[in-house]
């Protein structure tokens, strides 16, 4: 199966590269970029099978030995999120589709988007599998640059300042990125993940501290980390829909994965757990507060994408196998859910020609599909039983009370008000924009009343011409709306294969073993 592995990374690249050779075909690129990552992921799922019945696998590209060469790793925890972005990615191509063909190049010029979106294919798949510390580096500046092309298309005003504030901020991380890479090589030889863990105890505390908070400070801007979020609510509902819902599903999760693989593998008797939680409660907290304030639904879910990072870091942070189980299965969770809902909002804002929710009304009785394909994924964000969002803060929550300090204790106080505030501030949007009649104007002064704090509100009087869906965009919704729903059905042996994956962390022997053999 070692032979795959290269192909993961390899095929999202060629794809691009044929993309951008049939520039003015459309069809041949719909057709390129389909077939590509359909084929990604259907080698990701048997990979994920092998490393489930196996052990894990690990390619020394171009029969280089370590540390000269470059090794890629696969694992449960790889395969099985490189499944979920491919699932993510392959119905988010498909919703652009759709809205391509309806719009021509006004909103995502086609052959600028699917040569850049195979690149971002690969950078996140590349970032997964990266066995070293510098070609997961690479793989951040894949996704940096293909990013910026995709959250700038359409080249309107807000959509440049927003790309500025992104590469800006995602600059500063790589550069710390970078010299903590630079010091580790320095001190220890090697960037190659599994020989930094068996040497790093050789380093003097002092310094193994200094190396490790330069990583999670890099690694948490890019995960969107409380106080290091402050870029995220402004830069991605500024993006085309289809855009939005990938940056918000995928993104910030490459710099979660980093963050559990640094302090899992990396510094797995970590010092910082007290800081961790405290980030974590931050997170949580700072977020849904944010989203409660806002009248504009891609900035509700920008502010919750942000409070729901927080339920990982204080997964990460507890640091025992249950907790990283848990934190796997609700990354899973909400790699889905977060980017469902975004294609959603982006099914509400061409039905509507507005996403303000001072300004929808009366979408369940004139689009009730739309209303459905939001409803759900919605009360799964809030953790509404039985839904998996349930599932996994229930999970967290029971790994942190096994713990029992007072600490803990103040962390699950946390995470329930924050999943009743996310509920409330996404049943308030359910309530004004949908449940609302639209003729209905005996409840006019009395609503206005109730959410005369929301006028201030940012974008809360944008409004756009109402455009034709195509079916495709609801098939591709559809679809990812069955996919969340099938992870509440299958959650008893998703969850299993999410606990093995927090056993595998928890013990420190088979990487080094399978990646020196890799080199030989």
């Amino acid at each position: 199966m070692s032979f795959l592995v290269p192909l993961l990374v390899t095929l999202p690249l060629l794809g691009a590269g044929t993309a951008l050779v049939f520039g003015r075909h459309r069809r041949i690129q719909v057709g390129v970029s389909i077939v590509t990552l359909t084929a990604v992921l259907a080698i990701a799922a048997v990979l994920l099978v092998a490393v489930d019945l196996g052990e894990p696998i690990a390619v020394a590209v171009g029969g280089w030995p370590i540390p000269f060469g470059i090794v890629l790793y696969v694992d449960r925890l790889a395969a099985l999120l490189v499944v979920i972005s491919s699932v993510v990615l392959l119905a988010v191509l498909l919703f652009s589709v759709g809205q391509g063909a309806a719009d021509g190049d006004d909103d995502t010029p086609v052959s600028i988007f699917h040569p850049s979106y195979l690149i971002l294919s690969a950078g996140i798949v590349g970032a997964f599998i990266a066995g070293d510390l510098f070609n997961l580096y690479v793989g951040f500046e894949i996704l940096l640059v293909a990013s910026y092309v995709l959250i700038t298309l359409g080249g309107t005003e807000a959509r440049i300042r927003s790309g500025v504030v992104y590469i800006v901020v995602s600059l500063v991380s790589s550069i710390l990125f970078l010299a903590a890479i630079a010091m580790i090589y320095g001190a220890l030889g090697t960037v190659n993940m599994a020989q930094i863990a068996d040497r790093m105890g050789e380093l003097p505390q002092n310094v193994q501290l200094v190396l490790h908070l330069m990583l999670l400070l890099a690694f948490s801007i890019k995960a969107a980390v409380f106080p290091l979020s402050f870029w995220l609510p402004d830069s991605y509902p500024t993006a085309p829909a289809p855009v939005t819902a990938v940056f918000a599903g995928l993104l910030t999760k490459v710099g979660v994965y980093a963050i559990i693989r640094t302090e899992t593998q990396l510094f797995p008797d970590s010092q910082v757990n007290l800081l961790l939680m405290a980030a974590a409660l931050a997170t949580m907290v700072v977020g849904v507060l944010g989203a409660v304030a806002q009248a504009e639904l891609k900035r509700i879910l920008s502010f919750t994408l942000v409070s729901h990072i927080g339920y990982m870091i204080f997964g990460i942070a507890i640091a025992t196998p249950a907790a990283i189980g848990a934190t796997i299965y609700y990354m899973v969770h909400h790699i889905v859910v977060q980017t469902t809902l975004f294609l959603a909002i982006g099914l509400v804002e061409r039905r509507a020609g507005t996403t303000s929710i001072l300004k929808l009304r009366g979408l369940m009785t004139a689009a009730p599909l739309i209303a459905v394909l939001y409803f759900i994924p919605a009360v799964n964000l809030g953790g509404l039983p039985p839904f998996s969002g349930f599932i996994g803060k229930f999970a967290l929550f029971d790994a942190a009370a096994q713990v029992g300090t007072p600490l803990m204790i103040v962390l699950i106080v946390g995470g329930v008000v924050t999943s009743l505030l996310t509920l409330y501030a996404l049943m308030r949007a359910w309530n004004l924009g949908f449940w609302r009649e639209s003729d209905d104007a005996s409840e006019e002064p009395e609503v206005e009343a109730r959410i005369s704090y929301l006028g201030e509100a940012p974008a809360a009087g944008v409004q756009t011409a109402q455009r034709r869906i195509p079916r495709v965009m609801t098939a591709a919704t559809a679809g990812m709306v069955a996919v969340t729903v099938a992870l509440t059905v299958f959650a008893g042996p998703l969850y299993d294969l999410c606990a093995r994956i927090g056993t595998d962390l928890d013990s420190a022997v088979t990487l080094v073993q399978l990646e020196s053999e890799a080199g030989s």
